[in-house]
């Protein structure tokens, strides 16, 4: 029988796992890419005649607001990650099963048999 104050062993760091870590960075990475993208679309919509700059500007604004947002999106998701393990992994590695009533759970039934 399993000793239920034993723990699973973990080793407590607030690293996420890599396969984390690079979907983070990818969702970055196209986050950003479809910012620049959507602030050049809406920089050319806006000017007309030769607007490289204005939509080389529009781009790169997007592109940061993009980027910023889902990066804080994800740095809370990781911690949230790295707390939910930490959490588990202090809990006993088998929690013991829930005992079962001898009257299937009935005790304190108030209906009229």
């Amino acid at each position: 029988m399993a000793d239920p104050d034993a723990v699973r062993p973990f080793a407590e760091t607030g690293a996420p796992s890599v396969p984390a870590r690079v979907v983070a960075f990818a969702s970055i990475l196209v986050a950003g890419a479809a910012g620049g993208f959507i602030g050049w679309a809406i920089a050319d919509l806006q000017c007309t005649g030769d607007c490289g700059t204005v939509k080389g500007l529009g781009g790169l604004a997007g592109a940061l607001i993009g980027a910023v947002g889902v990066a804080i999106v994800v740095v809370l998701a990781l911690r949230a990650m790295a707390e939910w393990r930490t959490i588990q992994a202090r809990q006993p590695a088998e929690a013991p099963a829930p005992k079962r009533q001898p009257d299937g759970g009935r005790r304190g039934d108030l209906r009229v048999q």
